[in-house]
């Protein structure tokens, strides 16, 4: 069980320090709260994911502690359809006649299981968040708003209109009558304004705009579903709502019974805080920008629904390094699905798990993926040997277990850059993949390929969806003659060596230590001896020479594992000078 005390490097627990003090003072004895808001508009991305990993790690520290904790994932399924997102199968233009449906109204992508639009993309973010280990109370809003849920919330901010007007007027920056920029804005600093119109957030629908007064609340019209309406009259007393479309409709409602609508944003999230109790839910920086929804909702939760706003820590952006154009076929931005094709869940966990949430960080779907699992590997290894530092130990931790238990994990963690070389020269083959892996350890052999699963799949999708066709490993059939009569003396003396050697050194270690001794022999060095700046160059030399006439390039996978796919059999033919 993890310390209830904090640590200065570990984040996760100082927040889980703060929130469950927070708790106690708030509402004693109660299951804290935490919550993650996502909105299934179009494929939820990576950037997206750290929305629900912020509040699951905190809640998980909080839950080996052995609090009660409630992480409220709300599905923003009630929003608008904004626009039509680019590059998504099964989707064309004709989806713009939805734009303004609520995302449950608008269809699928042609083809889909699902019965809608926001049904369609939730189920790919659901089936990541089980694989990830992520426990999660899900509320889908459109059946909160549709099934009368939040009636008394919208009814007592209508009777409130003005106040949350007010609250509002605080922090546009244009006039509401004019439309123009405003002179004077005493609550907030005009470097503020500036950065807060800057950034969009100020921009976000705050129900501003009709012309019989200030609404927090938007109907979706009876006629065409899209919220291109406007509130023309509203009675406090007997809850008579008025509404036209721009689709021509018009129409008088009883909002005591009316379920077709919600809240406009900048009202409905603090709403919800109120509503759900949630003492800790992170935020984008597009939402806590001066103007922004996290910052004007404080005054809204505080003043209108009798509330407190949540500890909300800013997250920064997460980047991608070197998504291959072949795998972004979903709108160009990968999704948590997309990565755990080619990572672990541990490793993905791991990403998020060792950053601040104020710190950005990218996830790698290039060459760099490779050494990111080198640095995971190295650190299991301290983990093991008791050689870890605190805080790396907590980071390796949350990644690798949850308060549920540990997630899956690969039996034989054999290196990520030897399990992608082998695959990409054998094509996927099992038997020659089998094979090369049983190699690597003669004294330990690979017995099954199950033993380095998941791991040997993930690199395999690795290869095959984000290597691109010039960077594969092909060997040669058949020798490169005219490579082999240009060598020089030294150059068969090399080649004699290394295939002179190979049935005494035919494991990965032994491969290693017979690659870069060959040269050192060739200088009347110890194969020992460390290695001088003049020899560096002469094994460089080698190692392409050695590349060229195994694959045809001066590059490619690391030469022992090449050599160990490519078989002695195959590579005496391929090497006889």
């Amino acid at each position: 069980m993890a310390q209830a005390q904090s640590t200065e490097a570990d984040w996760v627990s100082r927040f889980a320090d703060e929130v469950i003090a927070e708790g106690e003072r708030r509402a004693p004895g109660k299951p804290i709260v935490v919550a993650s808001g996502l909105s299934p508009s179009g494929p939820i991305h990576l950037g997206n994911l750290r929305e629900v990993m912020t509040p699951h790690l905190v809640a998980d520290e909080i839950r080996r502690r052995g609090h009660q904790v409630r992480h409220v994932l709300s599905w923003d399924d009630y929003d608008r359809y904004r626009k039509v997102p680019a590059d998504v199968p099964g989707v064309d233009d004709s989806w713009g006649e939805h734009i303004g449906k609520p995302l449950t109204s608008v269809p699928a992508p042609a083809g889909s299981a699902y019965p809608n639009w926001a049904e369609h993309f939730k189920a790919a973010m659901v089936e990541s968040l089980a694989e990830l280990g992520v426990e999660y109370d899900p509320i889908s809003q459109t059946e909160q708003y549709t099934s009368g849920v939040y009636r008394e919330q919208i009814l007592h901010a209508m009777r409130h209109r003005a106040d949350i007007d007010a609250i509002l007027d605080q922090y546009r920056t244009k006039d509401k009558a004019t439309g123009k920029p405003k002179k004077q804005q005493k609550p907030v600093e005009e470097a503020e304004l500036e950065a807060a119109e800057g950034s969009g957030a100020a921009s976000e629908d705050d129900g501003s705009g009709g012309g019989a007064g200030y609404f927090p609340y938007k109907p979706y019209c009876g006629a065409c579903e899209r919220d291109l309406t406007t509130v023309t009259a509203y009675d406090d007393a007997s809850t008579e709502l008025s509404y036209t479309c721009v689709c021509g409709h018009s129409e008088t409602v009883l909002l005591s019974e009316f379920n077709r609508g919600k809240l406009v944003w900048k009202v409905d999230w603090p709403m919800r805080w109120a509503f759900e109790g949630v003492i800790f839910e992170p935020s984008g920086v597009d939402h806590s920008s001066p103007g922004s929804s996290f910052v004007v909702g404080g005054q809204i939760v505080r003043k209108i629904f009798g509330g407190e706003q949540p500890i909300g820590p800013m997250y920064a952006f997460v980047g991608i390094s070197g998504m291959a154009k072949m795998s972004s076929s979903k709108g160009g931005v990968p999704t948590p699905g997309d990565a755990l094709k080619i990572m672990e869940a541990p490793l993905l966990r791991w990403l998020y798990a060792r950053r601040k949430p104020n710190q950005s960080f990218k996830i790698a779907f290039d060459q760099e993926i490779q050494r990111l699992y080198d640095e995971w590997d190295k650190l299991e290894a301290k983990v093991a040997d008791g050689s870890v530092l605190p805080a790396d130990a907590a980071a390796h931790s949350r990644a690798a277990r949850t308060a549920a238990g540990e997630l899956a994990r690969t039996p034989r963690p054999l290196p990520y850059r030897t399990l992608a070389s082998v695959v990409d020269i054998t094509a996927g083959h099992d038997e020659q993949t089998l094979r090369i892996l049983g190699d690597l350890d003669p004294e330990n052999p690979v017995a099954s390929l199950d033993e380095t699963r998941p791991r040997l799949d993930r690199a395999e999708h690795w290869i095959n969806t984000q290597v691109p066709a010039d960077q594969r490993t092909i060997v040669r059939q058949e020798p490169d003659t005219e490579t082999l009569a240009a060598l020089d003396e030294q150059g068969r003396e090399s080649l004699r060596l290394l295939l002179d050697g190979l049935d005494d050194h035919w494991s990965l270690d032994g491969l290693t230590t017979l690659v870069y001794g060959v040269p050192k022999i060739q200088a009347g060095l110890d194969p020992d001896a460390k290695p001088t700046p003049e020899l560096k160059v002469a094994q460089r030399s080698f190692f392409a020479l050695l590349y060229r006439l195994l694959v045809g390039r001066d590059t490619g996978p690391r030469l022992p594992t090449l050599l160990l796919a490519v078989g002695a059999d195959r590579v005496r033919k391929l090497l006889a000078a």
